[in-house]
């Protein structure tokens, strides 16, 4: 079952030259984690900010457990959760504050939600301030803190956006092991991340997107049996070379793989 549909997404920003997202098609498997790919305005954002309902869509539709989502749709808001690309915080509180707010949004009994924030602070370690600001945070910190405000009510659907992002080794290991155990219990999480060769370990599944058109899908396992040239056999190596394959402009790449000067 998918847990998560795109059917012929298209979002062309006021005063742009082109489309951001081109009929995009889009289906993400439940109970995975799946790898949501692209260079630099390939339209990962905007399909991000469109599944969160922060962004409107031209046209198509999406769809959670093949329910279309629809304009005040709350109960799809609570079985998701988001890291988004610029996160925003009530940055007079504390992180302990916060996570209260949060949990409170979605119902949780009181005691459970003040369980779930202290276990959720000490596991990102971020005890030794959290009688700080949130505005005081390094933005490794605050990335901590959006996504501990993204699963402490243990959604069925979450996304994350570049989640690793200025996060630190030991914490980024021990995000990378609770998502891991988060899919055994039933959520289905879609991750963007420039770092490939942490996609290709962690991801059940990957798509790649360009121009705003989805240009590659295949389960990770199966990466390296794709075939690269169909006169030699040679394969895939690597999800880099597929990346750089997939999304590169071979004659743009030779005029700019060189610098003039050196």
């Amino acid at each position: 079952m998918n847990v998560l549909t795109l059917e012929d997404i298209s979002k062309k920003y006021l005063f742009a030259k082109k489309l951001a997202l081109d009929d995009l098609n889009l289906s993400v498997s439940e109970n995975s984690i799946f790898g949501f790919l692209g260079p630099n305005g390939a339209g990962k954002s905007t399909t991000i900010n469109i599944i969160a309902r922060l962004v409107k869509k031209d046209t198509g539709k999406v769809y959670f457990r093949n329910q279309e989502i629809k304009d005040g749709d709350y109960e799809y808001k609570r079985q998701v959760g988001f890291v988004l690309e610029r996160p925003t915080y009530f940055e007079k509180l504390t992180v302990k504050e916060y996570l209260e707010f949060a949990g409170s949004m979605y119902d949780i009994e009181k005691n459970e939600i003040k369980k779930r924030a202290q276990e959720l602070i000490e596991f990102l370690e971020l005890s030794e301030k959290q009688n700080e600001w949130i505005e005081k945070y390094s933005a490794g910190m605050k990335k901590k803190v959006s996504l501990a405000a993204a699963i402490i009510h243990k959604p069925k659907l979450l996304i994350l956006d570049e989640p690793l992002e200025g996060i630190d080794p030991i914490s980024a290991k021990r995000i990378k092991d609770v998502l891991k155990q988060m899919v055994q219990n039933g959520t289905t999480v879609l991750i963007t991340s420039h770092v490939l060769d942490t996609i290709e370990k962690l991801c059940d599944e990957i798509a790649i997107i360009n121009k705003g058109k989805l240009v590659f899908q295949s389960k990770t396992e199966d990466i390296r049996s794709k075939i690269k040239n169909e006169i030699t056999q040679e394969t895939y190596q690597s999800l880099e070379e597929i990346f750089i394959d997939v999304v590169a402009n071979k004659s743009e790449d030779k005029q700019k793989g060189k610098l003039s000067w050196l």
